[in-house]
């Protein structure tokens, strides 16, 4: 369990060392909201890189810095990872590109990303909130939907998370996410969360459901 900012730095610092290109690192989950206090602490450190060739580069980083791959647990079936390494108590997800097959690192979330690290060969990013709370939509990880419900907590522009959603269910030419969505936003709304683009979401179901019928 992370719970110190500091450890991030420390390990994104060796990882700088172990590389020699210049690549750019994405973290789309709990880390972006250790760093704005929205969370006391992390299991995961979710990484997103633009392309395989980073990819295959941080993956051979990753194991001479010490860590171990290992093979995830039920709860993250849906979520396609492309890796996953274990080292002390940092456990990091790495994605080529896409989450859960669906999910891609897109341009419009590129340009919302905050350069948070920079090092000589490695500049770390973090999502924007939309963005990290829409990816939480689609995980059965423990804890993730209470995440949900605490990034709204600085604001949330729902505008960006529709746009990213339907712009998502285009490039993945799947549809059928929508359905996954729409039953995660179902769960916030009974815990509590208003979401004022329901009606859209809702209609995008709807609609999906209705192609099925023909």
């Amino acid at each position: 369990m992370i719970k110190n900012y500091n450890q991030i730095e420390n390990l994104f610092r060796e990882l700088s060392a172990c590389i020699d290109i210049n690549i750019n690192l994405f973290i789309i989950g709990g880390l972006v909201m250790l760093k704005q206090e929205l969370k006391e602490s992390t299991k995961d450190i979710d990484i997103i890189v633009d392309s395989e060739s980073e990819f295959f580069i941080l993956e051979k980083a990753f194991k001479r810095l010490g860590f171990k791959s290992i093979i995830p647990g039920i709860e993250y079936e849906n979520m396609n990872l492309s890796q996953v390494f274990e080292r002390d108590d940092f456990r990091i997800d790495l994605f080529n590109k896409k989450v859960c097959d669906k999910f891609s690192l897109s341009k419009d979330m590129i340009k919302r990303a905050g350069l948070i690290l920079d090092f000589d060969k490695l500049k770390v990013f973090h999502c924007s909130n939309e963005d990290v709370l829409l990816f939480k939509t689609m995980t059965e990880r423990e804890g993730d939907l209470d995440d949900c419900m605490k990034l709204v907590i600085p604001g949330i522009d729902w505008s960006i998370i529709l746009k990213e959603l339907k712009d998502q269910i285009s490039l993945s030419g799947r549809n059928i996410w929508i359905t996954w969505v729409g039953e995660r936003l179902d769960l916030l709304e009974d815990k509590g969360l208003v979401i004022p683009i329901m009606k859209d979401v809702n209609k995008l179901r709807k609609d999906y459901y209705d192609k099925l019928d023909n």
